[in-house]
């Protein structure tokens, strides 16, 4: 016959003692792993900045535009969004157009 084991308060407390230390040190992992240089823009931001709508902004980030997930909000480093613009097609901005700003910030 097998042995039933029912928990106590203090076995309750340590678990969740666990639980939450182990999730504290692998946000801590993911938010060191983005350098912070200063540049990081949530959607708005970055959306204004780039001159486009929030709808684009999404189109593009499905796209492979770089960003980093912390807490169900979305972030991203100026300077990969620039990087993955100078790499991609999205160099060839034309005159006129309405990401021609960015060009100055490419060159």
């Amino acid at each position: 016959m097998e042995t039933l084991f029912i928990p106590n308060e203090k076995d309750f407390k340590k678990w969740i003692k666990e639980a939450v230390e182990e999730s504290l040190k692998v946000n801590s992992v993911g938010i060191s792993n983005i350098k912070d240089d200063g540049n990081l823009l949530n959607r708005t931001e970055i959306a204004a900045f780039l001159r486009v709508s929030l709808v684009t902004l999404t189109d593009w980030m499905k796209r492979g535009l770089p960003s980093h997930k912390q807490r169900g909000r979305v972030y991203f480093m100026k300077s990969e969004v620039l990087d993955y613009i100078k790499k991609t097609k999205m160099k060839q901005v034309k005159l006129g157009s309405r990401l021609q700003h960015l060009n100055n910030e490419i060159l």
